[in-house]
């Protein structure tokens, strides 16, 4: 018998690990929730998943662009 077990989510954003606040989040749930903490977050684009150290790693990346 085979058993399937999810890995475990990890959001990175500047470097630093934000815990899954909730599987039954969406990726897109779990950015507009750290938008009020990580106000970059609300242009940043979502790269992943990518398999990382035995988890899910998702990384927010900061839209680039010219202020003003």
């Amino acid at each position: 018998m085979i058993t399937v077990t999810p890995l475990e989510r990890v959001f990175v954003f500047n470097g630093a690990r934000l815990p899954d606040p909730g599987s039954s989040l969406s990726v897109e749930e779990v950015r507009s929730m750290y938008v009020n903490t990580y106000p970059e977050l609300a242009t940043a684009t979502i790269e992943g998943p990518a398999p990382v150290d035995g988890v899910m790693q998702y990384t927010f990346v900061r839209a680039i662009g010219a202020k003003g």
